[in-house]
């Protein structure tokens, strides 16, 4: 809130810098935190009381040089001071603390060609980012694997309860319960948040992939406000990926991983128009794509295919290659591309992937077949709230001349959308 006798244009401006900062140094700020006290209710808790503070200071005083910063050591005063004045507080982080030290692993020896020896490169404090760090701590196998995963979206990549449920194709109430759930385990199971040992790593790899990739997503469709394409999550998930690769390079998921966001982070130019509406890839400018970036993708993905069974990641890379390739939607290996998700429903089956693969099937075989794969998920509850399940069939009914249906599953989706120019698009289609 603007300080008394501030310019209420001034407070606007300072207000924007604090949104601004805070989307993009939450994570960094809560992983700095963690790190230090070693309790996330804490760190949470004072950094909201921190951007609070920044509310009231910088309309008044200016925004500060270094915003993250001064944001990390109000913060840092703030849990001090909760500390000094809670006794019964600072003793149970005492407990975490001791716990933490007495579990720090022994150096481990190179495991050869695991990745995840001296020969990649990582000990158990060589993470060069606090938010890495504290994803490899989340991961722990003693939390259920959705709920480490939503955890950590919620909490150190800066996702809203909302756009993490989205993620998981579930109602916001039974994320925002998932999460706490998760942390009362940490609480009571007195899980301490350090790095793990290199053995410990393998094990906890996917469910950090899983949170890049997650990211991303969110980055690439954003569930919700004005915009389709929030670039600074794809970005931040990218980045992220990369340290991931550098520093396991001997783990072909992580190549699987990066390759399938440059493929499709290349595309990002070309999926909105003018006016930020979304363009479907049939009717994208394919020169708009990034090449250098698809070429870099295409080789990771030979790297994720190479050298035993393909994984998650790098079937999916290899899916978004083949879309990448083609010169037009008319020249895509569209029987290839149905192989592989043949191939990826048997690695992850899900009701996502049974939705692309119908559309696929749609660009072989004809709208009629996709269709009927379709219409076959119709029960699947996590579809109910999933607006390209609504999408495709609005589209494939419409190639098939039955207008009246296709208009009722666009109304449908237009109730679904999540953002501005997913909402503006449909409200087109209807009017066509």
């Amino acid at each position: 809130m603007p300080g008394e006798g501030v310019p209420p244009g001034e407070g606007r401006v300072a207000a924007e810098a604090v949104e601004a900062v805070f989307r993009e140094e939450r994570g960094l700020l809560l992983a700095s935190l963690v790190r230090r006290f070693g309790d996330l209710d804490l760190a949470e808790e004072v950094t909201s009381e921190a951007i609070e503070a920044a509310l009231r200071h910088w309309p008044a005083e200016g925004v500060p040089a270094r915003p993250g910063a001064w944001l990390l050591t109000t913060a840092r005063r703030r849990a001090v001071d909760r500390l000094r004045r809670d006794q019964a507080y600072a003793a149970r982080l005492a407990v975490l603390a001791a716990d933490a030290e007495r579990a720090e692993p022994a150096p481990a020896p190179d495991v050869s060609g695991s990745g995840f020896g001296s020969g990649s490169g990582l000990g158990s404090d060589e993470l060069p980012d606090e938010r890495l760090q504290l994803f490899f701590t989340c991961a722990h196998p003693a939390l259920a694997a959705e709920d480490r995963t939503a955890l950590t979206l919620r909490c150190l990549a800066g996702l809203t309860t909302p756009e993490v449920a989205r993620a998981f194709l579930v109602p916001t109430a039974t994320m925002a319960q998932r999460i706490v759930r998760a942390k009362k385990k940490i609480r009571e199971a007195r899980i301490p948040f350090r790095v793990p040992g290199p053995d410990e790593l393998p094990g906890r790899l996917p469910g950090v992939l899983q949170v890049v990739y997650s990211v991303f997503t969110e980055g690439y469709a954003a569930s919700s406000g004005p915009r389709l394409q929030r670039l600074d999550l794809a970005e931040e998930a990218i980045r992220l990926a990369r340290i991931l690769r550098r520093l396991l390079p001997a783990e072909r998921e992580s190549a699987g991983l990066l390759a399938l966001l440059l493929l499709v982070h290349a595309r990002r130019d070309a999926r909105t128009g003018p006016e930020g509406e979304p363009v479907l890839l049939e009717d994208q400018d394919r020169g708009r794509w990034d090449r250098p970036m698809i070429e870099e993708g295409r080789a990771l993905v030979v790297r994720a295919l190479t050298g035993g069974p393909a994984g998650p990641y790098g079937v999916q890379a290899a899916i978004a290659a083949l879309h990448d390739e083609a010169t037009d939607v008319a020249a895509t290996d569209w029987p290839q591309i149905v192989a592989l998700y043949d191939v990826l429903r048997t690695l992850t089956p899900s009701p996502v992937v049974e939705v692309n693969r119908a559309v696929a099937v749609a660009m072989r075989d004809g709208p009629g077949a996709g269709l009927a794969l379709l219409d076959a998920l119709a029960g699947e509850p996590k579809l109910r709230a999933y607006p390209p399940y609504v999408v495709a069939r609005g589209d494939l009914l419409g190639r098939l001349g039955r207008d009246g249906e296709a208009a009722a599953a666009y109304r449908e989706a237009l109730e679904l959308a999540g953002t501005e120019p997913e909402r503006a698009a449909l409200r087109r289609k209807l009017g066509e």
